[in-house]
């Protein structure tokens, strides 16, 4: 958009009570779509959109707005000529209509093709006007989960609206949100001044981090990150954070202020990641570590005007006692006996509907993991998958479900198990997300690629397979989970016959495994289209999963490719060979030197994994087929000759079609 000094500002302020953090960032994103369409539909120019957002205020600041919208001619087609003017050339009833719904006098028609037309101008509105009648309809618009009403309102939303700013430059725009009429007035923190003047958008930011508010969550995110890094570094340690829990604190706070706590050192005798996901994602603290290890200190960000943050650490401090506590007595009730024990618990959970138990699931492992290992170690394996699920019976994973694995993992460490079974275990879940590692150990890799093929085919074989809007069992992130094992760890797997073969152990008899293979050709290409391009994605996708190393290795290749008198060779032969020829080739029907030359020339390429020699051998052989094409009328009137040389093409198009559908290039 175009932008002009002299252009308007709008500002709007939506003040409510605390939002669900979930909820800011996505109503942050549909208010700015909200704001470009409403702009974009209107032919109103704008020069940009900013999006605040804090757990008590959304805010939308609009720079280099045009004053009003612009005059728009539109044309309008009415009925026949026939039908809008009588035989005197006068309106007919039908002619009248058109002129009155339209606001037009007879002497703004015309005729065109045939039809009777109008010129309308649409005129021109005040910003002023337009803000007014479509900023309450974008808010209206705003979607979320668990929507409420409150005091009289028959409109919904996320919790209940307790001001509104709406101010263009220095002037007031009145508007209603739900049951609250705008003014020039917000309100800072809690702790702070609650009587915030607004007197320009540019002041809106400024003014508000005097009322101890940070509106811009990018700011207040790395000043989260930092204040947690410095109060870190005043005892010597650092902090431990994934990217969702600066996240989710920033859309905690308004004005993030550190406090160090300290509990009792013996919770760390608590597997790590027990003591850390208690920290981390149930009350959204930052552990700390000195030298690589936990520590028994972590600090919370509160949102806090003040220096007196004792009764701050004793609240936290309670809090965390009491999750510690409870995992202290499930970690040492469920130790009391070995992990393989509770394996037959598996029995009394089911899996999914029609599809058995976990413990039905697990034997389904045991047995898809057997297919897929081999040599020394399958016992290993076996053992995995056997252990695989055990530890969803104990107590500790119902309380904290995001552990599953690596709680399985330290149960069987304390069992006595062999340490690769204990990593295999916590890795058969790996990848966690798009980014994150794949497993290390074939333990891991095999059980992991076991169980998610599992979810897959269970999830088709009921027929309940991903919607844009649904993905049961997570099965696009499996999918995307074995494609990244087998590609990342040079596994060798033919995934056709996996599909089959998990297929065939399902308690539900139904063959889908074109579907569940065409779902993972999919995921592949969408997978690796951030790489390479679709279109080469596309013509090296036969078979691809029989071996995705072997079609990841053809992709690069043809990647490569730059040769365009190859690539116009391998097309004119797709063009002439739409029909497939039933003919073997006889050489004693070669009537030109050009002929032979290309049947000698294509017998000597030979098949083989090394993609970028093949492709050599097909440039080197390019120059016989472009000669072929300029000494050879391959439609020859003789219907033998003519077959005869679309079998040699035939056989050409075979040996192009081993590395790539060039068709499609």
């Amino acid at each position: 958009m175009r932008y002009n000094y002299f252009m308007s500002k709008y500002l709007l302020e939506l003040g409510t009570e605390e939002l669900p953090y979930r909820f800011i960032p996505m109503a942050a994103e549909q208010l700015q779509r909200g704001f470009e369409n409403f702009f974009n539909n209107n032919k109103i120019n704008f020069e940009k959109i900013d999006v605040y957002a804090t757990p008590r205020r959304l805010a939308v600041i609009v720079s280099g707005l045009d004053a009003e919208s612009k005059d728009e001619e539109k044309i309008v087609k009415g009925p026949l000529k026939t039908a809008a003017y009588d035989e005197n050339g006068n309106l007919t009833p039908a002619g009248a209509g058109f002129c009155k719904k339209n606001n037009v006098e007879p002497s703004d028609l015309f005729v065109q093709d045939n039809y009777l037309h109008a010129r309308i101008v649409i005129k021109a509105v005040s910003m002023v006007d337009l803000l007014k009648s479509n900023v309450p309809l974008i808010v209206s618009k705003l979607q979320g989960p668990h929507f409420m009403r409150w005091a009289d309102n028959e409109e919904k939303f996320s919790r209940p609206v307790r001001w509104v700013v709406s101010i263009l430059d220095r002037e007031e725009v009145k508007i209603k949100i739900i049951d609250k009429v705008s003014s020039n007035i917000s309100r800072g923190h809690r702790f702070a001044q609650q009587k915030v003047v607004i007197g320009h958008p540019d002041d809106y930011v400024e003014t508000m981090r005097n009322a101890c508010v940070i509106v811009d969550q990018n700011e207040r995110r790395q000043l989260i990150i930092d204040k947690t890094k410095s109060e870190a570094a005043k005892i010597g340690a650092e902090p431990y954070y994934t990217d969702d829990l600066p996240e989710e604190v920033t859309f905690l706070t308004e004005y993030p202020a550190p406090v160090i706590c300290e509990f009792d050192p013996k919770y760390l005798d608590l597997p790590e990641e027990v003591t850390v996901t208690v920290m981390a994602v149930h009350q959204r603290y930052f552990a700390l570590y000195k030298d690589g290890k936990l520590i028994n200190k972590f600090i919370t960000m509160t949102n806090y005007i003040g220096d007196e943050f004792e009764n701050i650490k004793a609240g936290n401090l309670r809090v965390i006692k009491a999750r510690l506590d409870d995992a202290v007595f499930f970690y040492n009730e469920n130790t009391k006996k070995p992990l393989a024990d509770y394996v037959e618990d598996l029995k009394g959970i089911t899996f999914q509907k029609g599809m058995g138990s976990m413990y039905d699931k697990t034997q389904r492992l045991i047995e898809l993991s057997r297919y897929i290992a081999d040599g020394e170690s399958l016992p290993l394996v076996q053992r995995t998958a056997l252990l695989a699920k055990a530890d969803l019976t104990t107590s500790l994973v119902f309380e904290f479900t995001e552990l599953q694995g690596v709680i399985g993992a330290d149960y069987a460490r304390v069992s006595g198990e062999d340490e690769r079974v204990v990593m295999g275990i916590k890795e058969h879940y790996f990848p966690l997300n798009a980014e994150s590692e794949t497993a290390g150990g074939i333990e891991g890799q095999i059980a992991g690629i076991a169980d998610k093929i599992d979810n897959i085919c269970a999830v088709f074989a009921d027929g309940k397979k991903p919607t844009g809007s649904s993905d049961p069992l997570g099965v696009r992130r499996a999918a995307l989970g074995i494609i990244r094992t087998v590609i990342d760890r040079s596994l060798k797997l033919n995934i056709y016959k996996l599909i089959e073969k998990s297929l065939e152990l399902l308690p539900v008899k139904k063959d889908v495994s074109a579907e569940v293979s065409e779902f993972f050709v999919q995921r592949l290409i969408i997978f690796l289209e951030g790489t390479y391009k679709r279109n080469v994605l596309e013509a090296c996708a036969s078979n691809p999963l029989a071996d995705l190393n072997d079609y990841l290795e053809r992709v690069k290749v043809v990647s490569g490719i730059t040769n365009k008198q190859l690539l116009e060779s391998a097309n004119r032969v797709s063009k002439l060979l739409k029909e497939e020829i039933n003919v073997t080739v006889n050489t004693s029907l070669f009537k030109e030197d050009a002929e032979s030359m290309l049947y000698e020339k294509i017998s000597g390429i030979h098949k083989h994994a090394d993609y970028k020699r093949y492709l050599a051998e097909l440039e080197m052989v390019n120059p016989v087929v472009v000669k072929f094409f300029e000494d050879v009328l391959v439609m020859d009137q003789d219907e033998k000759v003519k077959n005869n040389r679309l079998a040699l093409l035939e056989m050409l198009k075979e040996k192009y079609g081993y590395l790539a559908d060039f068709s499609k290039l």
